[in-house]
């Protein structure tokens, strides 16, 4: 008499793709297999994330995504540009923090003017009160996430 599902027995039908291995042999799943009607499985700890997990890593938004469009995000901070532009504007520096280089160059020139021209003439007094009021309203628009990266990705 035969011991029922043996290995060997070509009727016994391992469940979930399982194959058995012999003992002490190294097992390294791709991913962990799936039943019908049950949710998928966290990946195995030390084996690389799979999509559709939580904690996995997306390999086109590795900062993560704007949970209301589903674009990418940046890698750049809003509140940290914001405060930037806010103090520093003048001199393009949340600009530059962004790498949104070619309006930050335009900031930067015209807030060097500014500030040269009032020291010597009343002429540099405007273009001053200009660059003043272009970094606050750059400032306010990082802040709300109008503002994009140099890649057209929203700031995070």
């Amino acid at each position: 008499m035969s011991t029922p599902n043996q290995p060997g027995d070509p009727s016994w039908e391992p469940l979930g793709g399982w194959q058995p291995q012999g003992y002490g042999s190294p097992q390294s799943p791709q991913n962990p297999p799936s039943y019908p009607g049950y949710p998928t499985p966290p990946p195995y700890p030390g084996y690389p994330s799979y999509a559709g997990h939580p904690g996995s890593v997306d390999p086109q938004a590795p900062f993560g995504r704007d949970p209301a469009t589903g674009v990418p995000l940046s890698d750049k901070s809003a509140s940290t540009a914001g405060l930037l532009q806010l103090f520093l504007g003048v001199f393009g520096i949340g600009r530059f923090y962004i790498d949104s280089t070619q309006i930050a160059i335009a900031q930067l020139c015209l807030g060097m003017f500014g500030v040269v021209f009032s020291v010597f003439c009343f002429l540099g007094i405007p273009v001053l009160l200009g660059s003043i009021v272009w970094a606050v309203v750059d400032a306010i628009m990082m802040f709300t996430g109008n503002v994009k990266d140099n890649y057209g990705r929203k700031l995070r």
